[in-house]
């Protein structure tokens, strides 16, 4: 099943999961949380204020190596997004990629995500945890702060949360 038709196909159109690919074209299953979309909305909240020239993009899918993988939040320029406009998947990475850690996810996952969207253009790959400490990295490995996105915080809070 190519990517199109996982997300055309009727029987999976409402599936409370978050839906990737494997290299074969099998399709995997992530349950989400609330607390998960929570995080992915204050991530796009903030990228919507502090970075310009682009726009942030919740779910995006991109197609790697190993399948189709949608990260959590990233971030485009406007020179990516006149190349790539809507496309489904993104043939390359936008420059930001931010993944938020689930219960499901291990570290090694992560590890793999964060390769597999540099061998695709990414700039930059930032990890969100459970509690909203964000960890940022480039090719070369863990920055103190993302270059793009330089007065992003190191921590995010809920706004209900005290």
């Amino acid at each position: 099943m190519n990517w199109q038709e996982v997300c055309t196909h009727p029987a999976l159109r409402d599936l409370p999961f978050k839906l990737e690919t494997d290299r074969w074209g099998h399709i995997v299953m992530s349950p989400a949380s609330n607390r998960h979309s929570w995080w992915q909305s204050e991530i796009q909240n903030l990228m919507r204020t502090l970075a310009q020239g682009g726009y942030p993009v919740i779910e995006c899918s991109i197609a790697t190596r190993e399948g189709v993988k949608v990260a959590d939040v990233a971030w485009a320029s406007l020179a990516f997004l006149r190349r790539h406009g809507t496309a489904n998947p993104y043939p390359e990475a936008p420059e930001v990629v931010v993944e938020v850690l689930s219960e499901s996810n291990s570290r090694a996952e992560m590890n793999e995500k964060r390769q597999l969207y540099f061998a695709r253009g990414a700039q930059e790959f930032w990890l969100c945890d459970q509690n909203g400490a964000l960890a940022f990295h480039d090719r070369q490995g863990s920055i103190t702060q993302s270059a793009l996105i330089p007065d992003f915080p190191h921590h995010l809070r809920l706004p209900f949360e005290a």
